[in-house]
């Protein structure tokens, strides 16, 4: 490790002084090049892009609705790859993934389902049972900036009980000119991976044009060491000698490549606008785990019964995602006010084939066991939505908005397994898990047939209706309205796991909303709302379909006639401008949550017979949810240091949920998060640096028959930045570089009677690692 680091960090040092070395960037954005102006700003040229000339800092909106900006530059000198990791340097985000991936956000530390995710202000389909959005699927390049919602408004759906998350892509009128991207990637495991970007913006015709390509090499290399026990340390003081079962030993490596492309075109007339925009994203991944279970907690070596090999596992996955959107926007100014039409279509598809290979050995003179197992999954899920709205004039800075939505969704799921087993008389004694593996053993698949519950659809049709007054007065920007939502949905469940096959259920809300932001100063102002919002049920629950051995050794049986959950929402804030472009804000939020779905017993006797049961999903509980935020970013001008950038921010985090055992917070959610950093420019050599750090704390989960906490330490990036001329710019960037590591300490018990006595099945301890990760990316201007 020694000599790695040693090499590693001369390798580095060689890295900086070359770019220390070379000519400086100009100082002057050459004339031809000057930005030209829109209505809602400036267009940036792609020297602007490429050559940043100052630190990104978070931006301060006059939107009524508390709302945080960042702009690409903000996050571009790290390097994020996904909008997940570029999200990792916002206030109150938090993330369950696997070390070094960030895929669904936790907006203020609740579950994805919560916040919602739009992609240019659309909403847009995903593979998960929670309705929520894998950010990972939407390449950093792409994005022109970032907003953090913290309320909600009736001009959108009300689907954000934990806020909203609004992804703007680059359009014709946030690029003038274009660059190319081009670099690799370098992992702990001595894999290269490229990274190839192409972005071109400029006039075409009567409008201006964008487009965007962009491939990116994907790779994840970790290893797993778990230790399970029979009791847990609270109910044996020696439970590491006289409780231990068995240790396993995991490398699991996740390696992919994703194709993406943008592309928009706008007309901005006097009178009316039109913009046509979309964008696609293909994911084609191969994850490939390895797992070595042994009877001892340091032993490495044979099979038993002469070794401590209890198994050998090998699991591969094979996934090939695509999810595209295309949006088109017409919007008309006439006597009586602005008339906006927007109509869209989206679409996610997931394929996947997952086979699973195991073989089992013993020391009671039993033949060693094969099985394997072959799942296949498709998900193909679309919606088309078409919204209308009107802005009526209604003197002085007041309008009132008027609109309507109407979405048609249709998701399609068909989950198909097979399974097999046989006996291998005599492997135990030539068989070595570091030259073979199981997947040697396979045999011919049988037919697949359908999972329970694993082959249905879903049509679901929604007709919304709002009405909203806004306007300004003085240093006072105000909002106020209400949402009329409808929502019909069909479940259909095509195995022989539903009683009734084919199920309707129809809800409404009503959900009101309130925003007011007022300048006390030029430079102080308070922000405030309150708004009702909801969160519609999983997908998995509302299935028709009974599931045997769901819940631990009991039975799931879905509920169709499920209603969404609700919750008002209130949020406080103050902020303040520093300087010429630093701001600094502080803000409290609460959240009280009513129709919470949680599982109930039904009574009836479960599968497996006396002591289990049938639990089913219904909206029996409630929730608070609260927390204050903080989060800086400024020059240190003040200080004498214009040049020297820092930014900062904190979230405490809580919740309270009372369920079959007692309180406890909202599953997943951290009880803080927080994430430091400077950047440093020296425009005199054209060089930048800087380091960002991160850290989100302890969350905890509670189901029936299973608990888990977990743990994550801390993140550090660091980048090195050499500007050569007005149009090109290079950086070598290293993250992950304390060795990230994901901590998780299950209680599973085989029913709620034994989870309330304590009476463990096992006790798990299970830890995750992955190395560093290096950059060297380029970019220039054309």
């Amino acid at each position: 490790m020694i000599r790695t680091f040693s090499l590693r960090s001369t390798a580095a040092l060689a890295i900086v002084a070359a770019l220390a070395a070379a000519p400086a960037a100009a100082q002057q954005t050459p004339a031809d090049t000057a930005p030209i102006q829109r209505d809602d700003g400036e267009i940036t040229t792609s020297q602007d892009i490429v050559v940043l000339g100052s630190v990104g800092y978070r931006n301060r909106s006059d939107a009524a609705e508390p709302i945080l900006s960042y702009d690409s530059e903000f996050f571009q000198r790290f390097e994020p790859l996904t909008a997940g990791d570029a999200l990792k340097r916002v206030p109150s985000v938090t993330f369950l993934s696997d070390v070094i991936e960030s895929d669904g956000a936790r907006l203020r530390g609740l579950p994805p389902g919560y916040t919602q995710i739009l992609i240019n202000g659309e909403r847009v389909p995903g593979n998960a049972s929670d309705r929520s959005f894998f950010l990972d699927r939407i390449p950093a390049e792409l994005i022109d900036r970032v907003e953090i919602v913290r309320s909600s408004s009736a001009r959108r759906t009300g689907d954000a009980v934990a806020g909203t998350i609004n992804i703007e892509l680059r359009d014709g009128y946030a690029l003038d000119g274009g660059y190319v991207r081009a670099g690799a990637l370098y992992y702990d495991d001595e894999e290269l991976e490229p990274s190839l970007g192409l972005v071109y913006g400029g006039q075409v015709g009567p409008g201006r044009l964008l487009i965007g390509l962009n491939f990116q090499g994907r790779h994840n290399p970790k290893k797993k060491f778990s230790l399970r026990y029979g009791d847990s340390p609270e109910n044996d003081p020696d439970f590491a000698t006289n409780e231990f079962d068995n240790r396993e030993d995991q490398t699991d490596t996740r390696d992919g490549k994703d194709y993406s492309a943008n592309a928009s075109y706008e007309i901005d007339g006097e009178t009316t606008d039109f913009r046509l925009s979309g964008f696609f994203v293909r994911t084609d991944r191969f994850e490939s785990e390895r797992s070595f279970e042994y009877d001892d907690p340091v032993a490495v070596n044979g099979p038993l019964p002469t070794g401590n090999l209890l198994s050998d596992n090998a699991n591969d996955n094979d996934i090939d995602q695509q999810n595209y959107s295309i949006d088109a926007k017409l919007s008309h100014q006439w006597s009586l006010g602005k008339t906006t039409l927007r109509v869209g279509f989206a679409r996610f598809d997931d394929e996947q084939s997952e086979s699973e290979y195991q073989i089992e050995f013993n020391d009671e003179g039993d033949d060693p066991e094969f099985e394997q197992e072959f799942f296949t999954t498709d998900i193909a899920d679309k919606e088309f939505s078409v919204k209308l709205d009107h802005a009526f004039e209604l003197g002085g800075d007041t309008q009132l908005v008027v609109g309507g939505l109407y979405q048609d969704k249709d998701r399609r799921t068909a989950i198909l397994e097979t399974d097999d087993d046989a006996e291998f008389p005599g492997l135990e004694g030539r068989y070595d898990q570091f030259r073979n593996n199981p997947a040697e053993l396979v045999a011919p698949f049988g037919e697949l047939e359908p999972a329970d519950g694993g082959v249905n659809s879903i049509e679901e049709r929604r007709l919304d209706a709002f009405a909203l007054v806004q306007g300004k007065s003085g240093g006072l920007t105000w909002e106020a309205g209400i949402r009329y939502e409808t929502t019909r949905f069909d479940i259909t469940d095509f195995t022989e796991a539903a009683a009734v096959p084919t199920q309707r259920n129809e809800y409404e809300k009503w959900l009101p909303s309130a925003s007011i932001k007022f300048d006390l100063t030029p430079r102080d102002r308070i922000t405030a709302s309150v708004a009702r919002t909801n969160r519609r049920p999983d997908f998995n629950f509302i299935s028709p379909a009974l599931l045997e051995e769901e819940v631990g050794d009991s039975d799931l049986l879905g509920n169709p006639q499920l209603g969404p959950e609700t919750a008002w929402g209130f949020d406080l804030g103050y902020e303040r401008r520093i300087g010429r472009t630093g701001v600094v804000g502080i803000n409290a939020f609460y959240r009280d949550v009513t129709d919470l779905i949680e599982l109930t017993n039904t009574g009836e006797e479960g599968s497996e017979g006396a002591g289990t049961f049938v639990y089913q999903p219904q909206n029996v509980g409630d929730g608070k949810v609260w927390g204050v935020e903080f989060d800086l970013s400024t020059d240190l001008a003040f200080l004498g240091l214009p040049d020297t950038g820092i930014f900062g921010n904190i979230s405490w985090l809580d919740s309270e949920i009372t369920d079959f055992a007692g309180t406890r917070r909202f599953n997943g959610q951290s009880d803080y998060v927080y994430n430091i950093g400077f950047i440093q420019d020296i425009p005199a050599w054209g060089v930048a640096f800087g380091a960002t750090h991160r850290k989100q704390g302890a969350a905890y989960d509670r189901v029936i028959s299973e608990e888990v906490r977990t743990t994550y330490g801390a993140d550090l990036e660091i980048f090195v930045e050499k500007r050569i001329g007005s149009n090109f710019t290079i950086r070598a960037v290293g993250s992950n570089l304390l060795n990230g590591a994901k901590r998780e300490v299950f209680n599973k018990f085989d029913n709620l009677e034994d989870q309330l006595d304590r009476d463990f099945d096992e006790y798990e301890l299970e830890s995750e690692k992955a190395g560093p990760v290096f950059q060297l990316m380029a970019r220039y201007a054309f």
